[in-house]
C-alpha cells in the first residue's frame, strides 16, 4: 500500500488525469489529495461558508471524474484547470444563492489527507501574491481582490466602488498584468 502512495506522489498531474478518464478511482483520490487543499483555501475566500465550500469542492471533482478525458495539458496545467473551475463554480453559487434558486449538485464523497509539503507550497504562493498585490498602485489591490478572492463581477465591483465600469476593468487588466509579470 505504501508503494502505491509513493507512486502517486511521483506521477504527473496529466497522467492521473488519464487514468480517471479510464475511471480509476485511487487516481481521483490522489488527485483530490494533491489539490483539495489549494482549491478549498480559494472557495473559503469566495463563498465564506464551509458547506457551500465542500459542495462545490465535491462538484469540481465530481466534473473531473465525468471529463477527464477533456483536460488537456497542453492547454495548462492540470491545477489551474480545476482552480478556474473552482472558481467559476463557486461564482455560480453565489448568484443562486442571491437569486434563491435550489442548488442541484450530487455529492460524491472522496476522502482527504492534506498532504504538509502542499500547504507549504500553497502558504508560499499566496505570500507571493500578497506581496505583489501590496505594491499595485491606487485601487487595483483592491479590486483585485474583490475580483478574484471574493468573487464579485467587474458590474458588482463597479457599483460597489462608484467608479465607471471601463475604469474597474482597465485597473484589473492592469493588476493581472503586473501579477503576470511578477510571476514569470
Amino acid at each position: 500500500m505504501a508503494g502505491s502512495i509513493q507512486a502517486f506522489e511521483q506521477e504527473s498531474d496529466s497522467s492521473l488525469a488519464a487514468r480517471v478518464a479510464r475511471q480509476d478511482e485511487s487516481a481521483l483520490a490522489a488527485l483530490y489529495d494533491r489539490h483539495s487543499t489549494a482549491l478549498y483555501s480559494l472557495l473559503r475566500r469566495i463563498l465564506r461558508d464551509e458547506s457551500a465550500c465542500e459542495e462545490v469542492l465535491q462538484d469540481v471533482f465530481l466534473h473531473l471524474w465525468r471529463n477527464a478525458a477533456r483536460f488537456d495539458q497542453e492547454r495548462g496545467a492540470l491545477r489551474g484547470w480545476l482552480l478556474v473551475m473552482a472558481r467559476n463554480r463557486a461564482i455560480s453559487h453565489l448568484r443562486k444563492r442571491t437569486l434563491g434558486e435550489p442548488d442541484d449538485v450530487e455529492l460524491y464523497a472522496v476522502s482527504s489527507d492534506p498532504r504538509q509539503d502542499t500547504v507549504v507550497v500553497q502558504n508560499d504562493l499566496v505570500a507571493r501574491v500578497r506581496g505583489v498585490m501590496s505594491q499595485l498602485p491606487g485601487e487595483q489591490g483592491s479590486l483585485f481582490e474583490m475580483a478574484y478572492f471574493e468573487g464579485m463581477t467587474h458590474s458588482e465591483i463597479a457599483e460597489r466602488t462608484g467608479q465607471p465600469l471601463g475604469t474597474v476593468k482597465t485597473r484589473l487588466r492592469t493588476a493581472l498584468t503586473s501579477l503576470r509579470r511578477a510571476f514569470e
